[in-house]
């Protein structure tokens, strides 16, 4: 089996997940992050490399305060936790998304996390808080601003290739298979630029549901696709 490099994941159905069963949408999260920490193990058994996924985007903060302030809670005790995590399988943690808008513990802990695990490299795992693409966009664009102001670089320096080094993504690889669970069949504002030959992958399973066997599924399905044409192998392409 042809394991993807990179594999970018948009974490879904927590919420639905509880409801379903009678909880509240808290629950659903606590289980959802309970589940990423397996799914990193999963992704590193199989050879994976690098690991993306989406865990809060600059929308989630519309949902009731309820929801976000356990969000927050949430995120507080997984970067801790993280820490160890980290040192466990040898990986190398990095945040993307505009982090600012956090509480400046929630800062600090990101930092921690990232200055503890930079020395690892068995599994790159990028963990999207605050994430949006169109956002990372602006702000890529912003920094290009700056320098050809200050004249360090000129308009015509700008090129596809040299672009992604002003995302929050710089220096990784784009992703070869994305996975969307629970069943909706949008990006969300997620990595637009760097999925542009990504193939996707979409599943009816909610994410505290999502297991090995269904990580595989993924990865068979992807190991069906024409790489080289669009498509399904064994097709005619025309």
């Amino acid at each position: 089996m042809n394991v993807p490099r990179h594999i970018a994941i948009i974490l879904d159905g927590n919420g639905r997940w509880a409801k379903k069963k009678g909880m509240p949408r808290g629950y659903g999260h606590i289980k959802g992050c309970e589940n990423l920490e397996k799914v990193c193990e999963y992704a590193r058994e199989l050879g994976v490399k690098y690991l993306t996924v989406y865990a809060f985007s600059t929308e989630n903060w519309k949902r009731s305060r309820d929801e976000v302030e356990g969000l927050m809670k949430l995120f507080r005790d997984y970067l801790k936790k993280c820490i160890k995590i980290s040192e466990k399988w040898q990986m190398k943690v990095r945040v993307i998304g505009e982090i600012s808008a956090f509480d400046q513990d929630i800062q600090d802990s990101v930092r921690k996390l990232e200055e503890f695990s930079s020395q690892f490299e068995e599994l790159h795992f990028q963990l999207a808080l605050n994430y949006g693409s169109r956002n990372e966009i602006v702000r890529g664009v912003r920094n290009l601003l700056v320098k050809c102001q200050d004249g360090e670089i000129t308009p015509e320096d700008v090129t596809e290739e040299n672009f992604g080094d002003y995302l929050d993504t710089a220096g990784l690889p784009d992703p070869d298979l994305l996975i969307r669970t629970s069943g909706e069949l949008r990006l969300s504002n997620f990595l637009l630029w760097q999925l542009a030959y990504t193939e996707f992958y979409f599943t009816d399973v909610h994410w505290p549901d999502f297991n090995r066997e269904e990580l595989v599924k993924a990865i068979e399905q992807y190991n069906r696709r024409d790489r080289r044409y669009g498509g399904i192998k064994g097709e005619k392409n025309v």
